[in-house]
């Protein structure tokens, strides 16, 4: 798992500990659950956003290129 031990792993958790606390840890882990699900989700759809002009956008581009 990226080259870290056991014991290089229970170092990062008992730093996490100590920055964060004990009582925010299960937030904290259910919040980077969520935030590398939607991850996941979104490199895994198609996209969905729609490129294609409209078409009074391209009738006011062709007008502008018309009246130069």
């Amino acid at each position: 798992m990226f080259g870290l031990g056991t014991t290089e792993l229970v170092m990062i958790l008992v730093i996490v500990i100590i920055l964060f606390g004990a009582k925010r840890l299960p937030e904290l882990a259910s919040g980077m659950g969520k935030a590398i699900k939607n991850f996941k989700k979104a490199t895994n759809e198609p996209d969905e956003i729609d490129v294609t002009p409209k078409k009074e956008e391209v009738k006011g581009v062709e007008e502008k290129k018309k009246s130069e």
